[in-house]
C-alpha cells in the first residue's frame, strides 16, 4: 500500500519514484517495465522504492492518479479565474490542451490502464467529470448555457477534448511546439472553439408574434 511521506525529503523522494514510473510506463508499456528500471531512473535503491510502493501496480495506479491531479489542476486554474462560463471553458480548453503537448505520457499511460487498471481509468474520468458537471450546472441556473443534461454535456466536451489532442497536440508532427502555445496549431483550437460555443449558446427567448 502506498505510504505518504512524512519529511519533505521523503515527499521529494516519492515524487522522483513517480516521474521516473511515468516517463518508464509511457516509453516501454507496463509489461516491459520494471522496478529495477523505474529505481534506476530516479537514481535510487530497489529498497527505497519500497518504502513508498508495495508493487509496479500500485506505483503505476498511483501514476495514474497524479497525472489525473495534475491535469485537473490545470484546467481548474485556468478555468476559473474566469467569471462567464464560455470563457472558462475556453481557458479550461487551452489548458488541457497545453498540459497534454508538454505532457505527452497522460495519453500514453491513460491508454495503458484500461487493461492494467480499468477501475483506476474509470475513476480518472469520473473525477473529472464530477466537477465538470457541477461547474456546468451552475452556468445553467445562471442561464448561462443550454439547458442540456449536464452529465451528458460534460462527458461529451470530455470526448471533444481528448480526441482534439490526440490528433494535434499528441500527434502533431508538421508543427513546432514554439507555433502551438496553446498546445494545439491556432486554427485547430479556434475551430474546437467555435464548435463547443455553438453548442453551450444558450437557447434565445421566446417572442411572441405579433397578428
Amino acid at each position: 500500500m502506498s505510504t505518504t511521506p512524512q519529511t519533505t525529503k521523503g515527499t521529494r523522494t516519492r515524487a522522483r519514484i513517480l516521474q521516473a514510473a511515468t516517463d518508464i510506463f509511457a516509453e516501454m508499456g507496463y509489461h516491459d517495465a520494471s522496478i529495477v528500471k523505474i529505481t534506476e531512473a530516479a537514481g535510487i535503491a530497489q529498497g527505497t522504492f519500497y518504502l513508498y510502493f508495495s508493487s509496479k501496480q500500485e506505483v503505476f495506479e498511483q501514476v495514474v492518479c497524479d497525472l489525473n491531479s495534475r491535469v485537473r489542476h490545470a484546467m481548474v486554474e485556468a478555468a476559473g479565474a474566469q467569471t462567464d462560463r464560455r470563457a472558462a471553458e475556453r481557458e479550461g480548453f487551452r489548458a488541457f490542451f497545453r498540459f497534454t503537448a508538454q505532457n505527452p505520457q497522460l495519453y500514453r499511460v491513460i491508454r495503458q490502464a484500461e487493461f492494467v487498471a480499468p477501475h483506476v481509468l474509470r475513476r480518472h474520468y469520473e473525477r473529472i467529470a464530477e466537477g465538470y458537471v457541477e461547474g456546468l450546472r451552475a452556468a445553467q441556473a445562471r442561464g448561462e448555457l443550454a439547458p442540456v443534461d449536464p452529465e451528458v454535456l460534460a462527458w461529451a466536451l470530455m470526448g471533444i477534448g481528448e480526441i482534439v489532442g490526440m490528433r494535434w497536440a499528441l500527434w502533431e508532427d508538421d508543427v513546432p511546439p514554439s507555433e502551438r502555445p496553446d498546445g494545439v496549431p491556432p486554427m485547430v483550437f479556434e475551430a474546437t472553439m467555435r464548435l463547443i460555443e455553438r453548442a453551450l449558446a444558450p437557447e434565445p427567448p421566446a417572442t411572441g408574434r405579433e397578428g
